[in-house]
């Protein structure tokens, strides 16, 4: 009996958005062979200029195929070995178009543009090669569709992606189940500790709790109240479980402000947080992530005087582009961009009764002088110390992007990030693949950050049937 035959290995075409996208791409196929086709070269030494994240993307991806295609002794034409440069394991080959092509394009599909050549080469090689699986690789949907109409195998760039399914994305929360205490609370400790109550519990649903994560039991005929927890150690079948402080009651608001709902208690609790030093907010418009922001913010600067300034920064879509034809400071720059800001502060500056409209006037000064808004262009090689970095509108950033401002954070500084992944502006960034996803899901379970998905939105009845209906 004859050994069965390994199957070819695929082919797949890169279009230059995915390694504009992803320079690293080019490790990302594992044994299959990678085809980079002329038009792909020139459009990467097109767009290689500027100080976008696109032309910073082209120009390593330009350094890497240097790299790979210098290091070759055998030539190009039999295919060059790839290797990953971490694990020093051959993945695949890379093959680089040496000649001509003149495969004929349907009239509809004009040979001078890019795309269409790159479509070109995928039917050239098809047929050179029928047995093997040839394959576009693109983020340009358009692309991929003209590639299928025209009897191609067309895919996206999946490698980015964080989770093929954002329903399965932490939301940092959890519902206890009615039994919870039956089954977790047998020689159940107790303790008090900064008038909080910790319990150590033990059972088969501990090691499924995270650090941090928020944990609820709605109310019932065994709980005259809900029950609100926070998981604050977890070791195998054993968690230590703290209770939260009631930002709902007048007592405790923040900056005059209370919190609405459950989830903005737990977000409130987060951060206000000290140990917390990092958070990500997820929530769509009028859930109320950066109203609470700001006023945690202020109350820990102006009051407890915790950090010594707010920073804030959101993405002036389309990001990396030049904001220099807008007159005026940096600040007066992002100002069209940040009328949020304004609006939360004007709700903010209203919950001071006292004072008058002189008083008013005063501490909305006093706000401004210690809010700094810096635009993301400009974050490259700064370090922020003892202070409070929020990143709104954060889902049109991608991880490459998320790292560099994570890692302004100097001693002392709490980062947050605000976004809704429903709401992504930037081209080829998804759910799945948006550097705020990518965040959430690599922060889970750190003792000192946290995450809470806000459901419920806090603006107006009005606003609320709106987004049922419309």
């Amino acid at each position: 009996m004859s050994a069965k035959r390994k199957p070819e290995p695929k082919l797949f075409v890169l279009d230059t958005n995915v390694l504009m996208h992803d320079p690293t791409s080019l490790f990302r196929f594992e044994e299959h062979d990678i085809f980079v086709p002329i038009m792909t070269l020139e459009e990467l030494d097109n767009n290689k200029k500027g100080m976008s994240e696109v032309a910073r993307n082209a120009r390593q991806a330009s350094r890497l195929l240097d790299e790979i295609v210098s290091g070759s002794e055998d030539g190009i034409d039999g295919g060059i070995g790839l290797y990953e440069p971490s694990h020093e394991l051959a993945t695949g080959r890379l093959f680089l178009q040496t000649e001509a092509i003149n495969t004929t394009l349907p009239a509809a599909l004009p040979t001078a543009k890019g795309d269409n050549q790159i479509i070109a080469v995928v039917m050239h090689l098809k047929q050179r090669f029928p047995k093997r699986a040839v394959i576009l690789v693109s983020k340009d949907i358009n692309m991929r569709i003209k590639a299928r109409a025209l009897g191609l195998e067309a895919q996206d760039y999946f490698n980015d992606k964080v989770l093929e399914d954002t329903d399965l994305l932490y939301t940092g929360t959890r519902e206890l189940p009615l039994e919870f205490w039956e089954t977790h609370g047998k020689d159940m400790e107790s303790w008090k500790r900064d008038g909080h109550t910790l319990y150590r519990v033990k059972g088969p649903l501990c090691p499924e709790l995270l650090i941090n994560e928020f944990l609820y039991q709605p109310e019932s005929p065994k709980n005259d109240r809900e029950l609100q927890i926070t998981v604050r150690e977890r070791s195998g079948k054993t968690a230590v479980l703290e209770t939260l402080k009631d930002f709902t009651h007048q007592k405790n608001s923040v900056w005059g402000i209370t919190a609405r709902n459950r989830e903005q208690n737990f977000a409130l609790n987060l951060l206000m947080n000290p140990e917390i030093d990092f958070i990500t907010l997820l929530g769509q418009a009028g859930t109320g992530k950066t109203l609470l922001t700001l006023a945690a913010g202020l109350t820990q600067v102006l009051e407890s005087k915790l950090y010594s300034e707010i920073i804030m920064t959101r993405v002036t879509v389309p990001v990396g582009e030049d904001i220099g034809f807008l007159p005026g400071t940096e600040e007066e720059k992002m100002a069209p961009w940040m009328g949020a800001l304004e609006d939360n502060l004007d709700v903010l500056n209203k919950t001071e009764e006292s004072g008058g409209d002189w008083g008013r006037a005063a501490t909305m000064d006093l706000i401004r002088s210690r809010i700094k808004i810096k635009s993301l262009n400009f974050m490259r090689g700064r370090t922020f110390i003892n202070k409070i970095l929020i990143i709104d509108e954060a889902q049109n950033l991608t991880p490459k992007q998320m790292k560099t401002l994570i890692t302004r954070a100097g001693p002392g500084t709490k980062v947050i990030c605000l976004g809704n992944i429903a709401q992504i502006d930037t081209p080829y960034l998804t759910e799945g693949s948006s550097g705020l996803t990518y965040v959430v899901d690599r922060f889970k379970g750190w003792p000192h950050s946290g995450h809470v998905t806000l459901q419920r939105g806090e603006r107006s009845r009005l606003a609320d049937h709106a987004a049922e209906v419309l």
